[in-house]
């Protein structure tokens, strides 16, 4: 197939805050159902969330948002502190984890700095009426261990495995391959391709948002994860765009 380097180009001037991505997240993954004390708990589970934060001061403040998930770093911190090596980077940029390894020590979520690893408190369950709507592609994670962001993993090896029996190549932006974030986002402002392809879109924009007028940036720059999710910040007209998240 080549070799890959899967990452996302996340445009904050589009973002309403909808939570689209979440949702189809938690549908598209088997993410189980967060009640009102998980969250008190500050034990629910989302692969990927939006924040909020406001920017002025009043009259004149304003809401942001920011859809943050797994990074998939380059120099990922959560990697080198598994002892059973069950969270490793992959020959596609993405940072895996394999769940019948993990045995739940927790080293990987308190080193991420990000805060986008989480641990099953709890077996999953869902109401009878919603079994049947459960992904046969995805694992439905026990008891005891790390989950995350996986760029829906599944869809890119099906896609992958469609592409080889048929003979044709991977499409970029195909909506077979893309993550069930981005398909959701409806205002197209989640995008995910390969940063190995100089074609792709997101290798594309990326180039163009840090040669023109640098809106491209990455979360937590100091920290040097070299994460494959790249922001293009937000613009008001007339001024200058907002702080990085």
């Amino acid at each position: 197939m080549g070799e890959k380097s899967w990452g996302m180009v996340i445009d904050i001037d589009k973002c309403t805050g909808c939570q689209a991505c979440v949702v189809a997240c938690q549908s598209e993954n088997n993410i189980p159902i967060n009640e009102e004390d998980h969250f008190n708990q500050r034990r629910a589970i989302e692969w990927i969330r939006v924040e909020r934060y406001w920017e002025g001061e009043f009259p004149n403040v304003k809401a942001r948002f920011i859809p943050i998930l797994c990074q998939h770093c380059d120099e990922a911190p959560c990697e080198p502190v598994c002892p059973v090596f069950a969270t490793y980077h992959n020959d596609q940029g993405l940072n895996v984890q394999v769940y019948n390894r993990c045995v739940g020590t927790r080293f990987c979520a308190n080193n991420c700095p990000y805060q986008v690893r989480f641990f099953n408190f709890w077996e999953p369950e869902w109401p009878e009426t919603l079994t049947n709507q459960l992904n046969p592609d995805v694992t439905v994670r026990s008891r005891g261990i790390m989950e995350k962001c996986t760029f829906c993993v599944q869809r890119i090896r099906r896609s992958e495995r469609e592409s080889a029996r048929d003979g044709v190549e991977l499409q970029d932006g195909d909506r077979a391959l893309n993550p069930a974030c981005v398909n959701s986002c409806p205002t197209d402002a989640i995008m995910f391709g390969d940063f190995k392809d100089p074609e792709s879109r997101v290798s594309k924009l990326k180039e163009k948002e840090e040669e023109d007028d640098g809106r491209a940036y990455t979360l937590l720059e100091n920290l040097g994860t070299s994460p494959s999710v790249v922001y293009l910040k937000k613009v008001e007209k007339g001024a200058e765009a907002v702080v990085h998240g």
